[in-house]
């Protein structure tokens, strides 16, 4: 997306409040998420060797943050671009039980993101990951997951309405789900994009389901890597897919706002079967797939949630520079500064 700047913005918090009000999320939600999942912290690596499988994909065209490691004789490690298979193998070493899981601080560096209001080169979220029992495998179990984490951003909006009153609640009751095939029949005119943000508006807050697998259309309503969500299983609404996306409707950009994407984690036939699909069987002999496909690794369900995002949600600021320090074209920075955007 494009740079918005919108009509007579007011920041609804000076620089300073607002530090001292992202130090309050932050806290309240993480101790509310860990309560409410079952979920123990660890500490999570910044990088992670080259050539393991351990690192996420994500689409598959971003490239990794790269180094040489001068005493290892130069092996490459790369900047983690998230924690997916990370925190899965993490489950399997502390033998966390079904029902339990753990999360943690994740910090990264994508270099390769068009930077704008939502999109920065720093990435900072909560991972998480729980381990599942086979049966928990299913569309029940993750839209019960998904409504759990939506209490809580519910419970945090409330929060911040108390502290800062003139910040009032917008988020429905509810969140709603949508097939990704769902959203393409609603709106077969549209982009993928173009559908969120019509969705996102129409209810507020929505997750969309079946996110990676190929629509009718022959298209996909986004890219995910083949090696930790599930999103070629058939699922019991009759479409493929047990992972999705939370986006909300932000009313001060006026834009679908993706918050977390999450799901059901790949067993040994949805991983076999995914690897088969994006033309990478051969990465069935890296570190990660080995012990998947060999059943070292528990069944899980996991996501992220992104930390700069939710503050720049509840804090209603137009540019997630206003929540966290990074680098921005010049250009950017004089543009907001002249509509009253102040980018840390």
């Amino acid at each position: 997306m494009s740079l918005i700047i919108p009509e007579d913005y007011k920041q609804t918090l000076t620089p300073e409040t607002t530090e001292q009000a992202i130090r309050m999320l932050k806290t309240n939600f993480q101790d509310k998420l860990a309560k409410a999942l079952k979920l123990r912290r660890v500490t999570a690596p910044l990088f992670v060797l080259s050539g393991t499988g351990i690192n996420d994909d994500l689409n598959g065209i971003e490239r990794p943050v790269r180094f040489p490691i001068h005493c290892m004789g130069e092996r490459m490690a790369e900047v983690v671009q998230s924690l997916a298979k990370w925190k899965r193998m993490k489950l399997a070493a502390y033998r966390i039980p079904a029902g339990y899981g753990l999360y943690t601080d994740m910090n990264a560096i994508r270099g390769d993101e068009d930077l704008d209001n939502l999109h920065s080169l720093y990435v900072d979220q909560w991972d998480w990951e729980r381990s599942i029992r086979p049966a928990d495998r299913n569309l029940d179990y993750l839209k019960k997951t998904v409504r759990n984490i939506y209490a809580l951003l519910r419970e945090i909006e409330a929060m911040v309405y108390e502290c800062y009153p003139h910040i009032t609640p917008e988020l429905p009751d509810n969140i709603t789900f949508i097939h990704s095939e769902e959203l393409l029949e609603m709106y077969p005119n549209l982009t993928p994009r173009e559908r969120e943000a019509k969705a996102s508006e129409k209810f507020g807050a929505i997750f969309i389901i079946g996110i990676g697998a190929e629509l009718s259309n022959g298209e996909k309503h986004d890219g995910r890597a083949p090696d930790y969500d599930d999103w070629s299983t058939m699922n019991s609404d009759g479409f493929y897919g047990l992972n999705g996306d939370i986006i909300l409707w932000n009313n001060v950009l006026k834009c679908a706002f993706e918050l977390s994407s999450m799901g059901i984690r790949v067993d040994a036939e949805a991983l076999t079967r995914q690897l088969d699909i994006c033309g990478c069987p051969e990465r069935k002999e890296l570190t990660f797939h080995k012990a998947l496909l060999e059943g070292k690794l528990p069944l899980s369900i996991g996501g992220g949630i992104g930390q700069s995002r939710l503050c720049m949600y509840f804090l209603r600021k137009a540019h997630i520079g206003e929540v966290q320090a990074s680098i921005w074209p010049e250009d950017q920075i004089e543009l907001c500064k002249q509509k009253n955007i102040i980018l840390l």
